[in-house]
């Protein structure tokens, strides 16, 4: 008996494992060459290995989902011979409806009225792609060049063109190719990155990125290397005030700006997925507001509109940064010249102010504060909140575990149910924040969530999805999420 249970159990692993492989590189030229995304329950199945793809698919089992990898194969072989016009396709959604069927369902005439209500492809999304360009290469500025490049497809959407720095030792170009390649924290960059000395440019993955010395926004001639109509994401966090981040626009060639840092101001202030569709159509200088801003609007936005919030206190346990010393030093700012790796070093956060200018029926009724914690990357929110009515654990928790896989704050809210996870295991985790369900405390109208946030590649994340709206290069989703 034992000897049968093993062979099935190898037998079910192989059989989805060659389903992921076959799957792979469909899901790679639907990507490249017809601009569809196949995602599973709001995470892209573009890039992924085999193994990523059986784990993607076993996330949303354990989360009450029951999907399998063969069917998905299917789904996305059907969609391939169909001619779809680019769009997110969730094959997790269909895969799980259509087992509801019952085992005489046909799939290809369940998929034929499903994808009806697609239009044919053939079209692009832009007629040429958008230009973009990183102002700063620090630690968001890198990751944000992977995420980049890893979405540039068939380079019809958006390419990055241009990195601008300024002017370092001889050997700059060197160095910058060998921080994007290796990092501490991220790992090594998984793709090729060459040196064009001539062009003085990284050739990351076939895509020729120019590096530009400047030292003031305004001196940048984006039209001597053929840059025109650039979204620029400035991860400077240098200037964040209309004045400042508009300094930008007079060097020529640039359509909008993004800054990655609480814009000052009437700079408007961004958390994608909450309230990027509130943004004039006109405004050309936006901010992506906060890692912790965009970690905890989601999750207090759905908790607002469910079951009301009459006052709280946020705190997070925040990885020490760049502008921290290594070693007690001078700092402008109060405890923060104490060394972070060996302190917990208590300071102050934007992020309940903040929160207003996504939510505002929310303003005046946050406190919060900042304890910067002797870690390198991953940050926890934990957000005290009374209600407006009471409620229970099991009811908040199947709330947002519905809200990760069901609706349109799918990317931006996660979900874990383990008692076992800790910060390291939510590294390189793409949504805004990572609910942690085992955590969570209810009394009464009292309700005490714990959300985890890779501040560094989660963050970047909603910078390019933020970045993929206003270039018009973010395709839609099918079936619409609410």
């Amino acid at each position: 008996m034992s000897d049968a249970k093993t062979e099935a159990y190898l037998a079910a692993w192989k059989a989805a494992e060659e389903a992921a492989e076959t799957m792979g590189p469909i899901i790679g030229g639907l990507y490249r060459d017809h601009g569809i995304v196949i995602i599973v329950y709001g995470i892209s199945l573009v890039g992924q290995t085999p193994i990523q793809v059986i784990k993607t698919h076993r996330k949303a089992r354990r989360l009450e989902k029951d999907i399998g990898v063969s069917d998905s194969l299917k789904i996305v072989q059907s969609i391939a011979r169909r001619g779809l016009a680019p769009t997110r396709i969730d094959v997790g959604h269909f895969s799980h409806e259509f087992s509801q069927l019952g085992k005489d369902a046909d799939l290809e005439k369940f998929l034929d009225g499903q994808f009806a209500k697609i239009g044919p492809g053939g079209k692009p999304l832009r007629e040429e792609p958008k230009d973009i360009v990183l102002y700063g290469f620090g630690r968001i500025g890198r990751l944000l060049a992977r995420i980049l490049i890893e979405k540039t497809g068939g380079g019809d959407k958006f390419r990055l063109r241009a990195i601008v720095v300024r002017k370092g030792a001889p050997g700059d170009l060197k160095k910058r190719a060998s921080l994007l390649r290796y990092d501490s924290v991220h790992g090594s960059f998984k793709g090729t990155i060459e040196i064009d000395e001539e062009e003085n440019a990284l050739v990351i993955n076939g895509n020729l990125v120019r590096v530009i010395y400047s030292a003031a926004p305004e001196e940048t001639d984006y039209a001597k290397y053929g840059i025109k109509d650039a979204v620029v994401l400035d991860n400077t966090g240098i200037w964040r005030d209309r004045e400042g981040m508009g300094r930008h626009l007079k060097s020529g060639g640039v359509s909008h700006v993004i800054l990655t840092a609480p814009g000052k101001g009437d700079i408007p202030n961004i958390v994608f997925g909450v309230n990027h569709n509130t943004v004039d159509s006109d405004e050309r200088l936006l901010s992506a507001a906060s890692c912790t801003t965009n970690a905890i609007v989601p999750v207090l936005k759905v908790i607002s509109d469910k079951f009301g919030i009459e006052n709280g206190h946020m705190e997070t346990c925040h990885s020490y940064t760049n502008d921290q010393n290594l070693i007690d030093n001078y700092h402008p700012k109060e405890r923060r010249g104490r060394g972070a790796p060996l302190n917990m070093v208590l300071t102050e956060t934007g992020a309940a102010k903040a929160v207003s200018k996504a939510i505002p029926e929310l303003a005046g009724k946050l406190t919060g504060n900042a304890i910067r914690v002797p870690t390198p990357n991953v940050s926890l929110a934990v957000l005290n909140l009374n209600l407006e009515n009471e409620t229970d654990k099991e009811t908040v928790n199947a709330f947002l575990r519905a809200t990760a896989l069901d609706s349109a704050l799918q990317a931006q809210v996660d979900y874990t149910q383990s008692t076992e996870v800790v910060s390291s295991d939510f590294v390189g985790n793409s949504h805004a924040g990572i609910v942690d369900s085992y955590a969570t405390i209810t009394h009464g109208k009292r309700c005490v969530l714990y959300v985890w946030y890779d501040n560094e590649y989660g963050y970047s994340a909603q910078v390019v999805r933020l970045l993929q709206h206003i270039s018009k290069v973010a395709p839609p989703n099918f079936p619409a999420i609410d």
